[in-house]
């Protein structure tokens, strides 16, 4: 069938690509239960939507969204900004919003932002301009965001620890799961806890801002008062980087009981300049991450850290997002995606 299907296709000279016409023919079924198979609008039976895969397959069908675009004025392209795309936990999150978008049949256009608001500016004309649909932008600071004003602001979903009420949003309780990780920490003894990646005096991320703040908060139950002799402020978020301040840091001081690193990639620069130095961790400072990336639980020592469902967490801002794109006019909603404390070997009682 699929052989007598392709040769009454004319050629001219060259492949043609397959039309939704095709693949309902080979399927044998209406182009419109083609449509309905590829954007997942509307419910299909299974040996239907079965023949219909196959039948797409077969073809190597891909979407023409040009042709979809002119139709209902849209790209089927949104973008997705991160601060930067090297870190392990970046890569993941990024990798889920591909394929979540991917079976809604969105592509997903990635860009990296850094710490530079013009970035965003520049998202967001394009937005404008229609050559994406609409963005989720993970900015570092609301201040100098787009986000500080939604005039003309294109269908937007903030992800992070920003916390604007007048748009879209889906985060972490930062703030709650740093303040239980530093509760472990405190049950467990530990007293002289390092902040490496601690706010920077005078360019502190809202990241840096929650998570400080939810240490704070616990030391606060014990009676502690937090020490900024304590905090390590990094210029960067890598794990080089903070190998390379915490080392600097450590020199000429008595060693911390513990260290909060406040991603796990800042945390694996801490293991590494620990070892070095013939620093034995858990038994002579415990160390805890946050996030929870795919290398933490391989560390030596495994690290205890904060996790949650990147998977979730991508998918519900892509429901915010689709749900705004389509009603530019609904109220904005925040989604807090709930997170637990891994407890790994990384920490030790004193």
């Amino acid at each position: 069938m699929a052989d007598r299907h392709r040769a009454s296709r004319p050629h001219y000279g060259c492949v043609m690509r397959a039309t939704v016409r095709d693949v309902a023919a080979l399927a044998g079924v209406s182009p419109k239960t083609v449509s309905n198979v590829i954007t997942g609008t509307v419910a299909v039976r299974p040996e239907t939507r079965a023949r219909v895969e196959a039948a797409l397959a077969e073809l190597d069908y891909v979407p023409n969204l040009s042709a979809r675009s002119l139709r209902n004025g849209r790209s089927g392209v949104i973008a997705l900004t991160l601060p930067e795309l090297s870190s392990a936990y970046s890569a993941d999150l990024a990798r889920w919003f591909v394929e979540l978008a991917r079976e809604r049949g969105l592509v997903v256009q990635l860009e990296q932002t850094g710490t530079d608001p013009e970035q965003e500016r520049t998202l967001v004309s394009r937005a404008r301009a229609h050559l994406v649909d609409g963005l989720v932008l993970n900015p570092v600071s609301l201040s100098a965001s787009v986000l500080a004003s939604t005039a003309g602001l294109p269908p937007t979903v903030v992800i992070g620890e920003v916390e604007p009420e007048h748009v879209d949003q889906v985060h972490v309780d930062s703030r709650a799961a740093a303040r239980e990780l530093t509760d472990l920490l405190l049950v467990h003894g530990h007293r002289r806890i390092a902040l490496v990646g601690a706010a920077l005096p005078g360019a502190a991320t809202a990241t840096s801002l929650q998570r400080q703040r939810g240490h704070e908060d616990a030391l606060g139950t014990t009676g502690l008062t937090p020490d900024p002799a304590m905090h390590v402020p990094l210029p960067a978020w890598t794990t080089s980087v903070a190998a390379t301040t915490f080392d600097a840091w450590l020199d000429g001081r008595d060693l911390p009981d513990a260290v909060f690193a406040f991603t796990d990639s800042i945390a694996f620069g801490v293991l590494h300049v620990l070892a070095a130095r013939g620093v034995r961790v858990p038994e002579d400072v415990s160390v805890v991450g946050f996030d929870d990336v795919d290398g933490a639980a391989y560390a030596i020592p495994a690290l205890t850290t904060v996790s949650f469902d990147r998977r979730a967490f991508a998918g519900a801002a892509l429901d915010l997002l689709e749900r705004r794109i389509a009603d530019r006019s609904v109220p904005p909603t925040t989604t807090v995606v709930p997170h637990r404390v891994v407890a790994r070997a990384s920490v030790a009682r004193r």
